[in-house]
C-alpha cells in the first residue's frame, strides 16, 4: 500500500463508522432519576409496543414515537397501571379519580392486548357490583354517576368473550339512564332552582351545575353508554350539554372559567373540558351537528394553552399565572388533548406534536421512584379568591394525577388513522 494513502483511508473509514445506525448498549443505562423502571429493565416487547425506547438519536421535536429510555408510553402506562391494582390506591373505591384511573388502566390493557391487566381490573371492580362487600356511591350528583363507566367499560372489552355477563352493561346503563332523571328528594340541585328547571327543560342532565370538571364527569358515562350500545340518545345528550357548557364558559381567549360565578383558569378544571372534548370528538361521527361547535371551542383551546405552556413543558395550578406552580395533572390532561388532536389531524402537527411531546416527557419527570405522580393539584371545589388557587395543596400519588398520565401514554400509544 502506498503509505502517503494510509491518513486518507483511516478517515474514510472513520467517517463510515460515524453515519452507522446507533447500537443499543450492552448494559442498559440507568434510568432518569426519578423515571420509572429505576432498575433498567425494559417492559416486554409487544407488537402494539409503539413508544418503546429506541437507541437513537436525535428526534425530531415533534416526534411521538421514540423516546428517552424510562420516558416511553408503553413503560410508564404499564408502570402506572400496575402500580393502581396492585398497590393500596386500587383497594378501595374513592370517588370520581378512582374511576378515572380504572378508565385509563382498562384502555391501557386494552390497547397494549395485556389481557391479564384487564381480568386484574375486571376482579378489583367485582366487590362494587350488587350485592358485593364494596359500597357504590349514593348521590344523584355528577361526581358520583361517573362510577358507570367502569362496569360500561368492562362491557365494551369483554363483550364476545366467552366470559362476558350482560350484568355489566346493565349497571352502567342504569346510571348513564339515571342521570337524565329526576333529582332523588336527598339530593337538591346545585343551581338556583329557577335555572336548573330551564336547564332540564331545554334537555340536559338534572345534575348540571355548570363547573367546568363537569365536562369530563358527566359527558364520559353518555359517550361510554353509546360506545357499548351504539344507541344515539346518548351521544346526542352529551353533545348538547357540552355545546351548553362552552356556550356558558369559555371566554373569548378560549380558556374557561371554573364556573360562570368564579372566574380563573384553574388548571386541572381546564384540563377536565380538554380531556373531555377530545374524548367526544374521537366519538362524535363527522355529520354530527353539534359537531362543528365543539370542534371550533377545542382548537380555540388548544391554541390559547399553546401561548401558556412553560419553557419546562408544564402549564401551571392558574394558567395565566406563571408565578403559580407546575402543576402536573393539568399537564398530562392537556398533553391527553393535544396528542389525540394531532393523531386525529384536527391539530398542525407542526405546531402541536412538539408541544405535546416536550409536555410529555416533562411530566413524565415528575413520576417518582415509587410509580407515584408528584406535584398534583389536591382536590379543589370552586372558591372566588385568587390566593385561593395559588395556595392549594401539591400531593403525590393522588389519583387526580394518576390518571390522566395514563391516558397520555395511551393516547401515545393509539394508532388513530
Amino acid at each position: 500500500m502506498n503509505l502517503r494513502s494510509l491518513p486518507l483511508l483511516c478517515a474514510s473509514l472513520l467517517l463510515a463508522a460515524a453515519t452507522l445506525p446507533a447500537q443499543a448498549p450492552s448494559m442498559p443505562a440507568a434510568s432518569p432519576a426519578g423515571a420509572p423502571g429505576t432498575n433498567g429493565a425494559q417492559p416486554p416487547r409487544r407488537p402494539t409496543d409503539l413508544g418503546s425506547y429506541v437507541p437513537s438519536a436525535p428526534v425530531a421535536p415533534g416526534d411521538l414515537t421514540t423516546w428517552p429510555r424510562g420516558v416511553s408510553p408503553a413503560e410508564v402506562g404499564k408502570a402506572l397501571s400496575e402500580h393502581f391494582v396492585t398497590g393500596t390506591q386500587g383497594s378501595r373505591f374513592s370517588g370520581y379519580p378512582y374511576v378515572c384511573t380504572f378508565y385509563g388502566a382498562m384502555t391501557f390493557a386494552a390497547l397494549t392486548h395485556d389481557d391479564a391487566l384487564r381480568d386484574r381490573l375486571i376482579a378489583l371492580f367485582n366487590p362494587l357490583l350488587p350485592g358485593g362487600t364494596g359500597r357504590q356511591p349514593q348521590r344523584h350528583h355528577v361526581d358520583d354517576s361517573i362510577f358507570g363507566v367502569m362496569p360500561l367499560e368492562i362491557a365494551i372489552q369483554t363483550k364476545g368473550l366467552p366470559t362476558y355477563d350482560p350484568k355489566y352493561l346493565q349497571l352502567g346503563l342504569s346510571w348513564a339512564d339515571r342521570q337524565w332523571g329526576p333529582l332523588s328528594a336527598d339530593t337538591p340541585p346545585e343551581l338556583p332552582q329557577d335555572v336548573h328547571d330551564a336547564l332540564v327543560k331545554d334537555g340536559l342532565s338534572p345534575e348540571t351545575r355548570l363547573w367546568v370538571d363537569d365536562m369530563y364527569m358527566l359527558t364520559m358515562l353518555q359517550l361510554e353508554a353509546y360506545r357499548a350500545t351504539g344507541d344515539r340518545k346518548y351521544l346526542d345528550r352529551d353533545a348538547h350539554e357540552m355545546v351548553t357548557y362552552l356556550d356558558r364558559l369559555q371566554q373569548p381567549s378560549g380558556l374557561f372559567y371554573h364556573a360562570p360565578d368564579v372566574k380563573y383558569y384553574w388548571g386541572r378544571g381546564d384540563g377536565w373540558f380538554a380531556a373531555g372534548m377530545a374524548e367526544m370528538l374521537r366519538t362524535l361521527p363527522a355529520n354530527h351537528p353539534d359537531r362543528p361547535r365543539i370542534l371550533a371551542g377545542y382548537k380555540l383551546m388548544m391554541a390559547a394553552l399553546l401561548k401558556y405552556q412553560g419553557p419546562d413543558g408544564m402549564w401551571h395550578e392558574l394558567i395565566d399565572h406563571p408565578e403559580a406552580w407546575p402543576e402536573s395533572s393539568s399537564t398530562a390532561m392537556f398533553a391527553f388533548a393535544m396528542i389525540t388532536g394531532v393523531k386525529h389531524g384536527w391539530l398542525d402537527a407542526a405546531t402541536y406534536a412538539p408541544a405535546a411531546r416536550h409536555a410529555w416527557i416533562a411530566v413524565v419527570g415528575y413520576v417518582d421512584q415509587n410509580k407515584d405522580v408528584t406535584q398534583i393539584c389536591t382536590g379543589t371545589g370552586k372558591f372566588d379568591s385568587m390566593q385561593y388557587y395559588l395556595d392549594r395543596p401539591r400531593e403525590t400519588g393522588n389519583l387526580h394525577g394518576q390518571a390522566p398520565v395514563i391516558w397520555a401514554a395511551v393516547a401515545l400509544l393509539r394508532d388513530e388513522k
